[in-house]
């Protein structure tokens, strides 16, 4: 077989190679003694040559193939293979040459991967070497030093044969100090697809162009009219900037015929940084966002690229369907976000690209399927389901049509895994990204000369290509398009197909789903906290006066917490959904009742106020405010044990209100005040103080009513005291006038009282006035006020 590999075309019948074998055995035979006592076999026995080769020279110098063009050649083309060579070894390799080797064809599509996986091993069959002129010359190859070849043989030099897919290796020969003679010391093997003229049957392929990537938007907007966005992070600009992921997968992909896969979110986070944003830093702090204009450049290029093209909208935030089915639908309510997810396409793609995208399509990870995952993913109206080949494989010699009925009116469009996940893995280096793009067109060649019937392909790659794998998806696409075995379908159209009746039907069960995936899945516990926060926010928004302002960022944000990109990034995604619960928290704390201190209760009743503070920019109604007593045989709230009024309090206000109360008993009550929406659900944390009662009894009245008549008797008398003074004052003057002329002697008071006792009784009057008031006396209307310090006691009206 080996010979066959190496010496394409040689045929010698079996005597023959059996005399000429033999003949060299006896010449050889008195040699053997002396061949044994070296230290390695000579390159005339072929064994001894690859034993040798092993241990000190085969594999110490690699080859790389950076590109190969054309990709798939055609008659007249001529073949074009540049790379590089490394000595890898300790010593020099001399008289190295470069050259070209065609192997046998490759009949069949495990064959390609079987190659695919030992490209470098010197020890596998290499083809018969084009040689002559079509070789590049090393005289010396230092070791670690790269040395660049590049060699063009025109296609037919290549003795291609039928179409098919060939082996194409680059290997490298040369000599050691150890090993002195021409060996193959590194090789790299590719493929080269061979159609040079238009197949009679092409395969129709369709080609998924996925438009994802990471969360970036939070729940949080400006307190302004534009609610200006927040996001978490720029890294969105870095993409979208030129020479970023996106900013490639969208020009790369204007040139293709491909069917294009968006996640709204992508489109509403792209279209909120064209106008003013924010952006928070590690420290937390927020600062203006700077790229409008490459947001702007980024969605017109976009626009223009999908005019025309078929466009497939997924859910809004790419939820991730394996992990809502397997652990999400026992959380109440975690199906609903999936449905209100595909309803939010309407407002976003339209508007954005201006063309009305396919909502009929769901896309698990990875295409991977089990009966759970199918329920889910058609619950929100898509009755397609992109699934994957070695998920729901088929027991065929040959690759079937994508689409096929699974029942109930659901249609499962098989991607080819072979094909979809050509273009994984690391390809920065160019000669991986020329081995990847070789073996997918490889892959559709081989899979196109497999039967004689015209089938329909799907390929779905992963869903954020690095720039790398996009610019190498891009290449074998175009070469793919340009080819002469394969043309161009929609994804619709392909899933329209006619299915073929041999192809597997029936959905793997739950225990063939991929255990890799399955850790990468949300857990429960973030739907339970994706729950909590849809309750929060379903008792928030009946008492705004614009629950949109708030409805909106967080419903969208909810849909965010299931995307498929927190896959492999668990850490984030718990910190992503504690900011969201925390920040609409704050915003239900910012209505809140006002804590209050001891209040103090003179007589009956009296009224007492309780403060509601409203710290949002709208104003918030549709509340009631329940005072309630927890001892209401002492006091008592509008008559019952508790009262309710109605709360409506602007943006940025409080409001004050009073509920009247009314005392039966001396001491101490309990008070606590809650607010309700409602529909009779508690809003926010209740406040409770106390209300000490002093009543004012009949007997406390008889003694300040005796006070007062006692003041009124004591201010009589001083009064009738006060004018016979002036009397006598009058009459004595009188007299002393009199006296003054000389007509009459001093006459003698007529008031029996002695001035002296005058001023006596005006002295003990005047004491009495300001004698201080006895228990007796009138009380104040209100109590008195407390010696403990200010803010203990709260004062009410009455």
């Amino acid at each position: 077989m080996a010979e066959a590999a190496d010496f394409q075309g040689t045929s010698a019948s079996p005597a023959r190679r059996w005399l000429r074998r033999t003949g060299a055995l006896l010449a050889g035979a008195p040699l053997l003694a002396g061949l044994l006592q070296l230290p390695a076999a000579t390159p005339a026995d072929a064994s001894g040559q690859e034993s040798a080769q092993a241990a000190s020279g085969a594999g110490s110098v690699s080859v790389a193939v950076d590109s190969l063009t054309p990709s798939a050649p055609t008659e007249g083309d001529t073949v074009s293979v540049t790379g590089t060579v490394t000595n890898n070894g300790k010593q020099p390799v001399t008289d190295a040459h470069v050259d070209l080797r065609v192997g046998p064809s490759l009949d069949t599509r495990s064959s390609i991967d079987a190659l695919a996986k030992k490209s470098d091993d010197v020890q596998g069959p290499t083809g018969k070497a084009v040689g002559g002129k079509y070789t590049e010359k090393f005289s010396n190859l230092t070791p670690g030093v790269a040395e660049p070849f590049n060699i063009s043989v025109p296609v037919d030099e290549l003795d291609l044969g039928q179409d098919g897919v060939y082996q194409l290796a680059v290997a490298l020969s040369g000599e050691t100090a150890a090993q002195p003679w021409d060996q193959v010391l590194g090789v790299q093997r590719t493929f080269l697809p061979w159609q040079p003229e238009e197949a009679g049957t092409k395969t129709k392929t369709t080609f998924l162009w996925p438009l994802v990537s990471d969360v970036h938007m939070t729940a949080e907007t400006g307190s302004n009219e534009q609610q200006t966005p927040v996001f978490s992070n720029d890294d969105l600009a870095e993409e979208i900037a030129p020479g970023g992921r996106l900013d490639q997968m969208v020009s790369l992909g204007k040139g293709l015929d491909i069917t294009w896969v968006i996640d709204p979110d992508l489109l509403a986070s792209v279209d909120a940084m064209t106008k003013n944003y924010e952006v928070r830093g590690e420290d937390g702090v927020t600062t203006s966002g700077r790229s409008q204009a490459v947001a702007k450049q980024w969605l017109s290029e976009l626009q223009q690229a999908v005019a025309g093209k078929e466009v497939v909208a997924l859910p809004f935030g790419d939820p991730d369907l394996a992990s809502l089915a397997h652990n999400g639908t026992t959380v109440t309510g975690s199906l609903s976000h999936l449905k209100e997810a595909t309803d939010a396409v309407d407002n976003t793609v339209p508007t954005i690209l201006h063309t009305k995208p396919s909502t009929d399509f769901a896309w698990p990870v990875d295409g991977a399927v089990d009966p759970s995952i199918m329920k889910v993913a058609t619950s929100a109206g898509a009755d397609k389901v992109i699934a994957r080949s070695d998920s729901l494989q088929d027991d065929l010699s040959y690759t079937p049509s994508a689409a096929r009925p699974i029942g109930g009116g659901t249609t499962a469009v098989v991607a080819d895994s072979r094909m979809s996940t050509a273009f994984q893995g690391n390809l920065t280096r160019a000669s991986a990204s020329t081995l990847a793009v070789q073996r997918f067109l490889a892959q559709s060649l081989t899979l196109g000369l497999q039967t004689g019937k015209q089938r329909s392909v799907v390929v779905a790659p992963q869903r954020t290509p690095s720039v790398n794998q996009a610019q190498a998806m891009a290449e074998a696409l175009g070469t793919l398009q340009g080819g002469n075995w394969s043309e161009s379908q929609d994804l619709s159209a392909a899933a329209k197909a006619k299915p073929d009746p041999a192809a597997n039907r029936k959905v793997p069960p739950a225990s063939a789903y991929p255990p890799s995936l399955r850790k990468q899945e949300l857990p429960r516990a973030a739907f339970e906290q994706i729950a909590r926060t849809r309750d929060d926010l379903d008792n928030f928004k009946v008492i705004l006066t614009d629950e949109s302002r708030v409805v909106t960022p967080f419903g969208r944000a909810m849909n965010r917490e299931m995307s498929t990109s927190w896959r492999g990034r668990g850490v984030a995604a718990v910190g992503y959904r504690d900011a969201v619960e925390s920040y609409l928290g704050g915003l239900i704390d910012g209505v809140k009742l006002i804590k209050k201190s001891e209040t103090k209760l003179s007589g009956r009743s009296a009224m007492i106020p309780v403060t509601v503070q409203n710290n949002l920019v709208q104003g918030v109604e549709h509340l009631e405010l329940r005072l309630t007593s927890k001892n209401p045989t002492r006091l008592k709230i509008g008559g019952n044990a508790y009262e309710e009024q109605p709360v409506a309090v602007n943006g940025g206000h409080s409001q004050s209100v009073k509920f009247t109360t009314s005392a039966n008993a001396n001491g101490r009550a309990k008070v606590e005040a809650q607010l309700y929406t409602e529909d009779g659900r508690k809003y926010g944390e209740p406040v409770t103080f106390d209300v000490k009662v002093t009543e004012v009894t009949p007997t406390v009245m008889l003694v300040i009513g005796g006070g007062v008549l006692l003041l009124v008797l004591a201010g009589f008398r001083m009064y009738t005291q006060r004018k016979r003074a002036a009397a006598r004052e009058a009459a004595e003057d009188a007299a002393g006038e009199t006296d003054d002329d000389g007509d009459n002697p001093v006459a003698a008071p007529q008031n029996p009282e002695a001035p002296g006792d005058r001023h006596k009784d005006e002295s003990e009057a005047g004491s009495r006035a300001d004698a201080p008031q006895q228990p007796s006396d009138p009380a104040p209307d209100t109590a008195a006020e407390s010696a403990d310090p200010s803010g203990t006691g709260e004062r009410v009206d009455r």
